[in-house]
């Protein structure tokens, strides 16, 4: 049988943290976050583009988007926007799509801007995963993604 400790420890494991700090203002950074044109620019591992990239920016209102490798591959994933804000705090569902549009297991996603020095402090946190590999894999892909964002910032 197991403990609610244990499961607590198993739940923990399966939980992603990273934290940035960029060299941008605050309210830049949670602009790019938060208007589909800007995050289509930087969302995605290094050498994918952003295709397709909806968002209904509201407590409750969906979000949608596609990501291609540079092979081609499209990766399409939606969530819901659960609180949103500006500019300290984003809260949304993450969940990837099939080719009939099913979605797949459903995570949290929190990122939080914190202002410091004159730069953004982003910590992010995505939970639970079903899998190590799974958080593994988005440990991955979410590090190259804020690359790519320090990158974007820096031209702005």
């Amino acid at each position: 049988m197991v403990t609610t400790t244990e499961a607590a420890a198993v739940a923990a494991e399966r939980e992603l943290v990273i934290t940035r700090v960029l060299d941008a203002p605050r309210s830049l950074v949670f602009k790019v976050w938060t208007q589909p044109e800007h995050l289509a620019r930087w969302w995605g591992p290094k050498g994918f583009t952003a295709p397709s990239c909806k968002m209904d920016l509201r407590p409750g209102g969906a979000w949608r988007a596609c990501i291609r490798s540079p092979e081609g591959t499209e990766h399409r994933m939606q969530g819901s926007y659960r609180e949103i804000v500006e500019p300290e705090r984003l809260v949304f569902t993450f969940a990837w799509e099939d080719d009939e549009g099913e979605s797949g297991h459903q995570t949290l996603v929190t990122v939080t801007f914190a202002e410091q020095d004159g730069k953004t402090r982003l910590t992010f946190h995505q939970a639970t995963f079903e899998s190590d590999e799974s958080r593994d894999s988005h440990h991955g892909g979410w590090s190259e993604c804020f690359d790519r964002l320090e990158d974007y910032l820096a031209r702005l």
